[in-house]
């Protein structure tokens, strides 16, 4: 008897070594392709990305996405908050990006990419998507910081850079209104939707309905004829949850 009970103690212990095992090749494969994700990220950002300086020897970045877009002309733009870990290409062809990076090679990251019903130079409304990658921000993960209002307070301001006859244009949109809502739900705020103002009603509704929906009041509001950009991500504390960032250009 003493010696069956000590079998099944050498099974068990031997069972939790194979899952301690398991979950740490796992957990270490994870970490390696984040970081390796990181680095194709961080060379991406070298390709568009020069400093210089200015007369008073300040440091300016400038942004120039031409030959980003020689690369893939999927391209429609680059994304940047200062102060955060979002500084990526904008892509749009479909859900294509969703699980690919620029080269079209497979992407646990995905890309950024703008809804496939957005027109990059006409839409009232750039709705753009990005992965929520929990374990280290990147991608739209640091959304999730706006729930917070001093990290609004210290990231107000969103630039969405543009290739115009080869020229690259920087926009500069302030962040109006933060919330939390469901997707693939009847009677969900259908936020995506809206990319077109048919008229300055159908433009306030969807502001409106924004703000009902707000987590705190930033003292900002759009107004018909202002041109907004709508960054989403999943957001966790409920099924099928989204955080969104609302922003009008200024």
């Amino acid at each position: 008897m003493r010696k069956s009970k000590n079998i099944f103690i050498i099974l068990g212990i031997t069972l939790l070594i194979v899952i301690l095992a398991i979950s740490s090749y796992f957990f270490i494969k994870q970490v390696l392709e984040n970081r390796n994700l990181d680095k194709q990220y961080e060379d991406i950002q070298d390709i568009v990305t020069t400093n210089t300086e200015d007369k008073n020897e300040d440091i300016i970045e400038i942004i120039d996405l031409n030959e980003l877009y020689k690369i893939n002309s999927d391209l429609v733009g680059w994304i940047k908050i200062d102060g955060t870990r979002i500084d990526y290409p904008v892509m749009q062809n479909e859900d294509y990006y969703l699980r690919r990076n620029i080269y079209k090679d497979y992407s646990y990251y995905g890309t950024p990419y703008l809804a496939r019903y957005c027109d990059i130079k006409n839409s009232d409304n750039l709705v753009i998507y990005g992965h929520h990658i929990n374990n280290n921000n990147a991608m739209f993960g640091e959304l999730e910081n706006y729930k917070k209002k001093s990290f609004y307070n210290n990231h107000k301001y969103i630039k969405f850079y543009t290739l115009e006859k080869e020229l690259t244009v920087e926009h500069v949109y302030e962040v109006i209104v933060i919330f939390k809502t469901v997707v693939y739900s009847d009677n969900s705020f259908k936020y995506y939707s809206f990319n077109n103002a048919k008229n300055s009603q159908d433009f306030n509704d969807y502001v409106s309905m924004c703000k009902q929906l707000q987590l705190y009041e930033t003292g900002k509001t759009a107004n018909y004829g202002d041109k907004l950009i709508t960054l989403s991500t999943c957001e966790y504390s409920r099924k099928n949850g989204r955080i969104v960032v609302v922003a009008k250009e200024v």
